[in-house]
């Protein structure tokens, strides 16, 4: 009997993932589709509302489009979102965000926003934690986690310690867009 609850309890944790990808909020939902396959990111409006907004703006504005993963350090972090130079030293046309830390871990999975020394100089960059890293922990901005393509991020080409996780010849964001809006 209690091999039978085990295997069962084993089997509804297996179907919680992708149930809690289809029940997540479309207007808080961020679908990435990349050169290795789809990223779906829950954005978490609780934590870092203005944030969360830019980073609709920005997808709805088509700015991810096309974009590199331009850092990518094994054990580390995938970070994007340089719609401007694609080197990640660009931004948007829209202002910095002023910083929204919170006692959320980054953890393998949690979205952070990328910023400068400055805390209230995050804009349009985003990273993806392959790990655990608590020296993120109240100085970054989480913004969001995955909650279905992971296995599509650990794919990403990585780039060597020696140059910083810098890429040559990156994957990209092909399109990005809110789920709730038409394709």
């Amino acid at each position: 009997m209690i091999r039978f609850v085990t295997l069962a309890f084993l089997c509804l944790l297996s179907f919680a993932a992708p149930a809690s990808a289809q029940n997540a909020d479309p207007q808080n939902t961020l679908i990435l589709e990349t050169t290795k396959g789809r990223v779906v990111i829950r954005l978490r409006p609780d934590l870092a509302p203005k944030h969360a907004e830019r980073l609709k703006l920005l997808a709805r504005e088509g700015f991810y489009n096309n974009v590199p993963f331009h850092r990518v350090i094994d054990g580390f972090m995938a970070q994007t979102g340089d719609g401007q130079y694609g080197n990640g030293t660009g931004g948007s046309k829209h202002p910095n965000l002023p910083a929204e830390f919170s006692q959320t871990p980054f953890v393998r999975g949690v979205v952070g926003m990328a910023r400068s020394a400055n805390p209230n100089s995050a804009n349009s960059q985003f990273f993806i934690m392959y790990a655990p890293n608590s020296g993120l922990n109240g100085q970054y901005t989480v913004v969001g986690n995955v909650i279905s393509g992971m296995e599509n991020v650990d794919k990403l080409k990585k780039g060597p310690e020696s140059l910083n996780g810098s890429v040559t010849n990156p994957d990209k964001i092909v399109t990005a867009r809110v789920a709730a809006d038409k394709q």
